[in-house]
């Protein structure tokens, strides 16, 4: 069986052009990584974010001429005078999901010796907590140490691949991945969009 980043789209191979990042790679991608089972301690919210009857894909699909990219999404919706702006709401939280995986992935490629539940804090910590209630910060903290242990998990990602066929393939995802929410972090925050 082919690893698991050899079988999806993958964000290095979300197209970004001087409009921004294009949605349908971008949303694919994303849709690729969360229909995996293994990333399903977090695929919910972040699933319903993409596909939610108002969530990314929802908006795309009815404004598919001027969301090429999500830079142009964003845009698109704003300019609609829509106050709910639930296009841009949801994008914003997948985004965040999508931080907090690849902060988690990368601690662990950081950190060989850590096991999962600690990187998936320290991300969580850095990503996330800023935005969550106490209540919903002990709630997420008992649910992160429900993560797989870090052999465990690597196995399933890798599909039992060799450590040095797997880890370029999954340090170039990360990297990629990091350069997409990067560039969305900075247009969303300096446009007044959302604060990832």
């Amino acid at each position: 069986m082919a690893p698991l980043f050899e079988t999806i789209k993958s964000f290095k191979d979300v197209q970004i052009n001087s409009d921004g990042v294009d949605t349908v790679n971008f949303l694919d991608a994303s849709d690729d990584l969360f229909g995996s089972k293994v990333f399903g301690f977090v695929q919910s919210d972040i699933r319903s974010n993409i596909s939610a009857s108002f969530g990314v894909r929802t908006f795309f699909e009815n404004h598919q001429d001027s969301s090429q990219t999500l830079e142009e999404l964003v845009k698109s919706e704003a300019a609609s005078g829509d106050q709910r702006k639930h296009g841009t709401a949801c994008l914003v939280r997948l985004l965040r999901g999508l931080a907090l995986t690849q902060g988690a992935l990368k601690h662990m490629q950081d950190h060989p010796k850590e096991e999962l539940h600690v990187c998936f804090k320290s991300a969580y910590d850095s990503v996330l907590k800023h935005h969550h209630a106490w209540v919903v910060r002990g709630v997420v903290y008992v649910a992160i140490r429900a993560v797989p242990y870090r052999q465990d998990f690597y196995q399933r990602i890798s599909s039992g691949e060799p450590a040095e066929k797997f880890d370029p393939e999954l340090n170039s995802w990360l990297q990629a991945l990091e350069e997409i929410i990067s560039r969305m972090k900075q247009f969303l925050e300096n446009g007044g969009y959302g604060r990832m």
